[in-house]
């Protein structure tokens, strides 16, 4: 109050204990407070002309209607200067402030408002309401959702974004960012403006990845390698040698004919062509990003906003002890540190970090443990229930150990990866309250780094085991690989381990999905209808606004910052490993347009208003984009060198095929990726107990590598044509990656992240700026002038 602030209490009509404390600025606060705040108002109606697009008459009906969602007049704007008051243009004192804007300099208010209990001073909301004297501070809903206000002054623009915005029958609608930004602020309004750009942008990834999906689908029963695996000749005469010591025993490899059918669906040539659009597709999504972003940020009056209006935060301000001398200003100012301080805490966050990434790589690893102790259970289990149970031999195609092995590790990862999350959640926030960043902007980004380093290893970590570390060192039968000196190591399928890299995302990307939307939907819809009957309306009275606002949920500090985490880390799975899984982009946009929607409709009906805040970009989430855009690049060209088979099965079609046959087919290639081995040469340890009757007469079992067969002088060494391959998967990689880099450079040099017409707006802003600067220099000389006139006229009198 000693502030200018104005309080109004309101006992509850439903608690009789509970008071409501109503917060007015008064005019004079409001100025003062918008001249601290540098907020920007408008000086002159924006007289460009606005640009007009030849299918306007198209894409109208993909907008909500101007007749409810009045277009915005735009406006030239400057600093509000309280002294220069009649240079803006008030036509209505009570609506010259948004909402948004009231509700952002009441906050700066209480965050910094002091109070001294015990004696002892302190100071900001943030405070009470961690001890309990408050139970929540929240700006108030304009009106109800689905009832428009009968109040006179009531715009009704909750209502409005709920009938145009979080109404799932208005999905296929472009949002109306525009009201969204002046309800919420300019830090949500950003935040949708860039869901909504990526769920656009991935319209035509999904759309070439569906038609790669389809190629794969259709020339399934064509491919040449999965008819000989399932060709009762050929695959059906191959034995292979047994996959675990002792218990396992020799199969066919046609029993892998339905695997390697599915793989034909994902590994193919269109595969390649995919994984190289999307790297060009995310080069081009980062521009044009870039140049919507800086349309934004004119439009937002936000070109200038970390230079003028971002202040400290008051947990900052609270702990400024010691002073020191500002380099810039030459001024003492106070810090919260001084001498190396600030390394220290920053040298416990790193440690703490690298502490919990180390815990997840252990978790990884004991899943591997798993997958190895439960491939061996699986092979015995299934290999004596089929064997005894004649109607389970049919399910043999489809139940495969290796199968079973990936989908339960797949769960079991889910789950790990779940767990650890809530977990360092918390510690990751304690870790950045001990650092202190100075502004919001610094304490958010510190946070961002810490979370998006945890769950890129947390996530994607036994998807980067499948596709680049199993089956990659296994030895051979007579001389495997074992971990820990007790588990042997994994082999991929005959065809491969893409296929278990493709179940793998699959099974992720889902499941967070799902337990995404619980979370979101669900969870806030409950405790809404748990308040509403634990505090069930006693009277006939009508709830007014502020009670009715405090029955929602609140919405964290950091509620905004979990929503990017989530569509970063969906942009990591269809950028990272899209060479795999081409459906990725397609399951990501269905999702993206449920999310939209989805966080539309929980912000308007299920959630108290957020404070509005400013925002001139996504933050350090850009530069993660642009780093995950960077590895890509390396990470498809790395699936499809060394999980996928295409670069085998290129070097036999244009050596050995086209040696052997004029016809250039891939006839042979699966008897030419087996080696052989002499069932003689196995050691005590690993030979098979048991034989199926089928192999009785036989000396020999093949298994995938490239080696020399036995009775060679370098019998199971490597042969020459393994490293052909090895020397032709490094060229793809290192050929891929150059093509991709040049054309990205090319790309973002082509691409100018601001449009033209946002700096011709930018130049006339600052002109007329200069010159309001100007004419009020020159209004402040006139008294001097006139001043000066008066006493020559008065010398010039005295002398005659």
């Amino acid at each position: 109050m000693k502030m200018g602030v104005e309080l109004e209490a309101a006992r509850s009509v439903v608690n009789d204990k509970l008071i409501f404390v109503k917060v007015h600025l008064p005019w004079d606060v409001l100025c003062t407070y918008a001249e601290i705040l540098h907020i920007k108002m408008p000086i002159e109606t924006n007289d460009l002309p606005s640009e007009q697009s030849p299918l306007r008459w198209f894409i109208r009906c993909f907008y909500p209607s101007e007749d409810i969602i009045h277009k915005e007049q735009e406006y030239f704007t400057a600093p509000f200067q309280k002294d220069r008051l009649d240079h803006f243009l008030v036509q209505n004192k009570d609506h010259f402030f948004t909402p948004s804007m009231r509700s952002r300099m009441a906050n700066y208010i209480l965050s910094r408002a002091v109070y001294e209990p015990k004696g002892k001073t302190k100071f900001g909301i943030s405070k009470l309401l961690d001890g309990g004297v408050y139970k929540a501070a929240y700006p108030l809903h304009d009106c109800r959702f689905n009832v428009k206000s009968k109040e006179s002054e009531s715009s009704n623009e909750r209502y409005l974004l709920y009938t145009e915005w979080a109404n799932p029958l208005s999905f296929y609608k472009m949002q109306p960012l525009d009201l969204i930004r002046k309800y919420y602020g300019e830090k949500i309004g950003i935040y949708f403006a860039w869901l909504g750009f990526y769920t656009f942008m991935l319209t035509l990834a999904a759309a070439v990845g569906l038609a790669c999906f389809i190629y794969g689908y259709y020339t399934r029963e064509t491919s040449t390698w999965s008819k000989e695996v399932c060709d009762p000749q050929i695959g059906g005469e191959i034995f292979m040698c047994p996959r675990c010591d002792k218990q396992c025993t020799y199969w066919r490899l046609n029993t892998t004919c339905e695997t390697s059918q599915k793989l034909s669906i994902f590994d193919n040539y269109a595969t390649l062509v995919f994984a190289v659009f999307m790297s060009i597709w995310v080069t081009l999504f980062l521009e044009f990003w870039k140049r919507y972003q800086a349309r934004l940020e004119y439009e937002w009056d936000t070109v200038e906003f970390y230079t003028q209006e971002e202040q400290p935060r008051p947990e900052y301000e609270a702990k400024c002890v010691h002073e020191r001398m500002n380099p810039v200003t030459q001024e003492k100012e106070k810090v919260p540190f001084r001498g190396c301080g600030k390394c220290l805490r920053l040298s416990c966050g790193i440690g703490t970090v690298l502490f919990w990434i180390a815990l997840i790589i252990v978790s990884v690893v004991a899943v591997i443990v798993y997958r190895l102790a439960v491939f061996f259970a699986f092979s015995v289990s299934l290999h004596r229930d089929i064997k005894h149970i004649k109607e389970l031999e049919p399910l043999t195609g489809y139940v495969t150990p290796q199968m079973a092995t990936t989908v339960t590790a797949s769960l079991i990862s889910f789950v790990i990866i779940m767990i650890l999350n809530v977990v360092y959640e918390r510690v990751a926030i304690w870790i950045t309250d001990f650092e202190l960043p100075r502004t919001r902007t610094d304490y958010e980004n510190s946070l961002t780094l810490k979370m998006f380093l945890f769950q890129f290893v947390n996530y994607y970590s036994s998807c980067i085991y499948v596709a680049f570390f199993k089956g990659k060192v296994v030895g051979y039968p007579g001389q495997p690989v074992y971990w820990l000196g007790k588990y042997r190591n994994e082999e991929c399928d005959p065809g491969g381990c893409l296929i278990e890299l493709t179940t793998q995302l699959a099974i992720i990307m889902g499941g967070k999905a799902i337990w995404n939307n619980i979370q979101e939907v669900l969870l806030p819809w409950v405790k809404n209808l748990m308040f509403r009957r634990c505090s069930q309306q006693t009277s006939e009275q009508v709830l007014p606004r502020w009670e009715q606002d405090y029955q929602l949920q609140p919405v964290g500090k950091l509620g905004l910052f979990y929503e990017y985490l989530e569509m970063v880390i969906q942009f990591g799975f269809v950028t990272l490993f899209v060479a795999s899984f081409p459906l990725a982009p397609l399951l990501a946009l269905v999702n993206n347009l449920f999310e939209i929607r989805v966080d539309a409709w929980k912000m308007t009906t299920q959630c108290r208003r957020m404070v509005p805040e400013k925002a001139q970009d996504i933050g350090a989430w850009q530069a993660i984009l642009q780093g995950v855009a960077i590895l890509a690049v390396v990470t498809n060209a790395a699936i499809i060198a060394f999980t996928s088979d295409m670069i085998p099965r290129l070097v036999y079609y244009w050596s050995t095929s086209m040696a052997l046959s004029t016809n250039h087919t891939m006839e042979g290639y699966i008897n030419n990726t087996l080696s052989v081995f002499k069932i003689s040469d196995f050691t005590n340890f690993s030979m098979p107990e048991d034989e199926p009757p089928w192999f009785k007469n036989s000396t020999t079992c093949r298994y995938r590598d490239f080696r020399y067969p036995p009775g060679h002088h370098e019998q199971y060494k490597f042969n020459i044509y393994y490293w052909h391959i090895i020397a032709a998967k490094l060229a793809f990689i290192i050929v891929v990656e150059h093509i991709v880099y040049v054309t990205k450079f090319v790309l973002s040099y082509a691409i100018p992240d601001v449009p033209e017409r946002v700096k011709e707006q930018i130049k006339r802003e600052r002109h007329l700026t200069q010159a309001l600067n100007l004419k009020l220099k020159l209004g402040n000389f006139k008294p001097v002038a006139d001043k000066l006139r008066e006493h020559a006229d008065e010398h010039v009198l005295n002398v005659g």
